[in-house]
């Protein structure tokens, strides 16, 4: 009996010392990730000030590409097809001529003639090849990886580890565009969304759900493309001094108003609406969950439509940093028929060289010059407007923050700035 009771005994204490040691550790985790937490938003909170402060001395140059794949249409490959890519690639990169007649027209062509053999097996790469390729990256148009203008810059703030990214908001499709106020214009933007959204892989019952959601933040505040200087009437004090009026019980001071005009400018008008709609798009009346879904994810990429919009209300597509989809959605502004052959011809001419101007295009397009002119409007050849990504790990913790900058020489003014 004494036997059995110290064993209960035993027992308990043992169940009490385990029950304690589990807390004291759970409370241990929990403080540790409330400092790890702090120092990494504070880490954050200063790599986002370095990042906006050197903004304005950043240069983004485009670069030549005539002889490597290109990466437009890496959105739309399967994973198969984008590690023979990377083999071909790691080949160019080497100086090696590629093993077959196929390949080599590959790598001459860009990646439509890839595209068109993509019942290749992936047996057919061995297994040397696929691990040399996978320190092999497709330049984009500024040299990294789309849509990066620039490698991350890693940086040390403590104990926690920061990285900076930049990347082409104008590379992207801006998906205000879906939410035009302009009736000659909605028919034509909506070709190109849903355009864009096959090319994603969405079946017309999710493109019509993302629709409903776009009607619903169109109907809060329509987008709009152009902006003309106006005047706004604004109630103001006449003057500092009050009129006393006099009563039998008391005295009471009235102000007197008057009603003024302001004028508002173009730069005025389209800061108001670029910070009222990057609000807008990032709030729960977007379904960020279906743009977000993964159309392809491997070890090596993760391809959704959310990586491919602008949620920042641009207005422009650079035509030398589109991808393929984003591409032919702009230019369906000028024709729907005509837009993927003179996307495909802007694809071709800047692999050779970037282009200075929509002319160009024009030029080496002759057929299509009209359809061109019509949506010159919604093309640029510079961008203008970048989001920086300042991403802090300290510990377990991780905080993540974006800003939206529009940057026209060394002038950079900031859009908005958003934390996770």
């Amino acid at each position: 009996m004494i036997l059995l009771i110290t064993l209960v005994i035993l027992v308990i204490l043992a169940t009490l010392a385990y029950t304690l040691t589990v807390r004291v550790a759970a409370r241990r985790h929990r403080d540790q990730y409330i400092i790890d937490y702090a120092i990494a938003r504070n880490a954050c909170a200063s790599g986002m000030k370095y990042a906006l402060a050197s903004a304005s001395n950043l240069d983004f140059e485009l670069i030549s590409r005539p002889n490597e794949p290109d990466f437009s249409d890496v959105f739309a490959l399967s994973e198969v097809e984008y590690q023979k890519l990377l083999v071909q690639m790691e080949q160019y990169l080497a100086g090696q001529r590629p093993t077959d007649a196929n390949a080599a027209r590959d790598l001459r062509d860009g990646n439509d003639t890839w595209l068109a053999d993509a019942n290749d097996d992936a047996n057919d790469l061995d297994a040397g090849s696929l691990a040399s390729s996978r320190h092999v990256d497709i330049p984009g148009p500024y040299g990294p990886p789309w849509p990066l203008v620039t490698e991350p810059v890693e940086l040390e703030v403590g104990s926690a580890r920061v990285t900076i990214s930049v990347e082409d908001e104008n590379a992207k499709y801006p998906l205000g565009w879906a939410l035009l106020a302009d009736e000659k214009l909605r028919d034509m933007a909506g070709a190109g969304w849903t355009n864009f959204c096959e090319w994603m892989g969405y079946s017309t019952s999710e493109i019509k759900e993302l629709n409903k959601d776009l009607a619903a933040i169109g109907a809060t505040k329509p987008f709009k493309i152009e902006f003309k200087p106006e005047t706004v009437e604004v109630e103001l004090p006449a003057n500092t001094r009050s009129r006393i009026t006099r009563t039998t019980s008391a005295r009471t001071a009235v102000a007197r108003r008057t009603v003024s005009k302001k004028p508002v400018t173009v730069q005025e008008q389209l800061q108001k609406q670029n910070t009222e709609f990057a609000k807008l798009l990032h709030s729960s009346m977007l379904n960020a969950a279906l743009l977000s879904r993964s159309s392809v994810e491997s070890d090596t990429r993760k391809e959704s439509a959310m990586k491919y919009l602008g949620l920042w209300a641009t207005r422009h597509v650079n035509v030398n940093t589109a991808p393929r989809h984003v591409l032919e959605a702009a230019l369906m502004f000028g024709s729907v028929i005509n837009a993927p052959k003179i996307a495909q011809a802007i694809i071709q001419q800047r692999k050779i060289a970037p282009i200075a101007d929509v002319n160009e295009v024009k030029k080496a397009v002759l057929g299509y010059s009209d359809s061109i002119e019509d949506c010159r409007d919604f093309l640029v050849t510079s961008s203008t407007v970048f989001t920086i990504r300042v991403t802090a790990v300290s510990g377990a913790a991780e905080v993540t923050a974006m800003a939206a900058v529009s940057k026209e020489g060394g002038k950079v003014q900031q859009i908005a700035v958003i934390c996770d």
